[in-house]
């Protein structure tokens, strides 16, 4: 009961995660914003022509989930004898607009900078990169990692409850900063990604270019999709080279 308690916070915060919430399901019916954010990111260098559509991007984000993100997180909190599906109602409490867009594309900047800060990330750069979309987004992550690191961050009672690694926070620091100086660094933590069943789907998943590379290949109509979706049970590797 304290670790949910935690989770939800303080009264104060919840008009924060309601309108973090918001914002992210406004997201899904404002496709343009989506479009103008990934035209953004290929005019920076992290995505290539063609840039995938939104079906590809739908099913891409299912692929993701159901190959890599599920089974891997379930894996990584298994090893470390946390309750998968607890951890997860935790993390819906801490922060319910991070588990409405598994692709961070219908996000305000504070929603990838909060899930950023309440998931332990092997590999964080797919969310660094998704953060170049925004101005001030690196920024803006620096300050509240440095804030929490000092304890001064005003939610760091929550953040807390749902990070299980109390070094997790420094280590990524140190990873946002090499990222902005574009100097390559191992993986935060690679107990998971170690294991060969997710270290090909860490090469495409583990970064915004390989990912949206992915999808740019995946079916493209109504059709195609669903039967993408109906038929392929296993992750389609040669749609990855």
């Amino acid at each position: 009961m304290q670790l949910l308690r935690r989770a939800v916070g303080r009264p104060a915060h919840w008009r924060d995660k309601l309108g973090r919430l918001a914002v992210a399901l406004r997201g899904w019916a404002d496709a343009r914003a989506v479009d103008r954010r990934l035209q953004h990111l290929h005019a920076l260098g992290r995505l290539e022509a063609p840039l995938p559509t939104a079906i590809q991007r739908m099913v891409g984000a299912i692929d993701m989930l159901r190959f890599f993100l599920v089974p891997c997180a379930a894996t990584y909190y298994s090893q470390k004898n946390i309750h998968f599906g607890f951890h997860t109602l935790l993390r819906a409490l801490e922060d319910p607009a991070s588990m409405v867009d598994p692709l961070g594309l219908h996000s305000a900047r504070d929603t990838v900078v909060h899930h950023l800060l309440q998931v332990v990330h092997a590999n964080p750069d797919y969310d660094l990169q998704l953060l170049e979309s925004f101005p001030d987004g690196l920024i803006k992550f620096e300050a509240e990692l440095e804030a929490l690191l000092a304890g001064t961050h005003a939610r760091a009672a929550e953040l807390a409850a749902t990070v299980e690694d109390p070094a997790y926070h420094a280590r990524l620091l140190a990873r946002l900063r090499a990222f902005r100086r574009r100097v390559a660094t191992p993986l935060l933590c690679d107990e998971v990604l170690k294991d060969p069943r997710y270290m090909q789907l860490e090469r495409v998943f583990g970064d915004l270019t390989s990912t949206m590379r992915y999808f740019s290949r995946l079916p493209a109509t109504p059709r195609g999709a669903l039967h993408h979706l109906l038929t392929v049970r296993s992750f389609p590797a040669h749609l990855a080279g």
